[in-house]
């Protein structure tokens, strides 16, 4: 594979750092922060990628995008996920829920959904997690039955639902019928969130304000149009969903610029280079390309259409280690300072949110175990690593 991104991507790399110098505050923790004006910030800055053709970038232009290569979306997401998502909840749209709508999706599902996504201005929750289902979501259990007169009602519960406090529609796995195998009787549905019945609960947690939720569904009343592909048969976009999911994310780009400010800062305090803590930081850097490279691999792989089953969670899985021993060692280095989070400290005040994150990393997309086990079956069936 050829690393070198070519002359388009390498611009499209310059506009959207001239974009997010010139609209981002240099202290943006990302959306949902303790900052009120945050969620306006990420909402500001999607209408105007939106304007420009780029928050959609890959998508065809009868959608709302500009039709460019796989290779400028992944500069997209890296440039992305390195400023901490400027385009809050609203990448869902990019990641994972357009390219599925755009897969599975009726001409009205594309219609209303793909061009409020391109334009900046859809929200969307994901509702997979149930207290008895999160990395085994084959195991929900949140019941949609049809009704006589044609509708359907659901009843149950989703919990870490993240962004379901600002989503306008929830991207929702519900049981339809019940089988031997429990991939099967899974349909989805594309549920406004304001409809009557649902009631949605902010749980707290080391990721702040906003990021997880608990969503209880009462008798709410969906319809056949806002299924999305055939019922009993969501499992097939689940699948499509969570590998859009997996390598939807840059990790390892934020990793990169956490390694690179903690060079700099080290090689300011030499003290702190040698010995063990340089040690540490020069195998992280490794690890970061190689993380970066897997990343690649899969992307050119999917764009070829030669992908295996476990390439994007070897990917994610490099990728969420990567954060968490680049977190613990930021923390190491920078001592007390780790829980400052003054713009003006050390590492721009950036560790203690890093370090949080990082918790979240092998449990998001599928728990670290989850995704070794998914490695580990690919390699039962081909007999070869990815």
């Amino acid at each position: 594979m050829d690393y070198d991104l070519g002359e388009g991507p390498t611009a499209l790399r310059g506009r959207l750092r001239e974009l997010i110098s010139d609209e981002i505050p240099s202290d943006f923790r990302g959306a949902l922060s303790n900052d009120p004006k945050s969620n306006e910030i990420s909402d500001r800055f999607c209408r105007l990628l939106g304007e420009e053709g780029l928050l959609t970038i890959n998508w065809p232009k009868e959608y709302g995008g500009s039709e460019a290569d796989i290779w400028s979306q992944t500069v997209l997401r890296e440039e992305m996920w390195s400023h901490y998502e400027p385009r809050g909840p609203q990448y869902y749209g990019l990641n994972w829920v357009g390219p599925a709508i755009m897969r599975y999706g009726t001409s009205a599902q594309k219609e209303v959904h793909l061009s409020a996504i391109a334009a900046g201005e859809a929200h969307w929750s994901q509702g997979f997690s149930e207290p008895g289902a999160g990395s085994d979501l084959a195991s929900l259990s949140l019941a949609a039955k049809r009704q006589e007169d044609g509708t359907w009602r659901l009843n149950g519960q989703k919990i870490w639902t993240s962004y379901a406090e600002v989503a306008d529609t929830c991207f929702l796995t519900t049981r339809t019928s019940r089988h031997e195998r429990k991939q099967a009787g899974i349909t989805i549905f594309l549920v406004p969130m304001d409809r009557p019945g649902i009631e949605v609960r902010v749980i707290d947690s080391i990721m702040g304000k906003g990021h997880l939720h608990e969503v209880f569904f009462d008798d709410v009343v969906a319809y056949d149009e806002e299924i999305l592909g055939e019922v009993d048969q969501g499992w097939e976009i689940i699948r499509a969903v969570l590998d859009y999911e997996r390598i939807g994310i840059a990790r390892y780009s934020r990793s990169d610029r956490l390694g690179n400010e903690l060079w700099e800062h080290m090689t300011e305090h030499p003290e702190l280079l040698r010995g063990e803590l340089g040690l540490k930081l020069v195998r992280a850097i490794v690890r970061t390309r190689i993380a970066r490279l897997l990343s690649y691999r899969t992307v050119g792989r999917l764009d070829e259409g030669t992908i295996t089953g476990g390439e994007p969670s070897v990917a994610r899985l490099a990728s969420t280690t990567l954060d968490q021993e680049l977190a613990e060692l930021a923390a190491e280095v920078v001592g007390e300072d780790a829980l400052s989070n003054d713009p003006e400290g050390p590492l721009g005040g950036f560790v203690e949110d890093a370090w949080r994150y990082s918790r979240a990393a092998g449990i998001a997309s599928g728990t670290t175990e989850v995704q070794r086990l998914l490695i580990a079956r690919d390699l039962a069936s081909t007999g070869s690593p990815s």
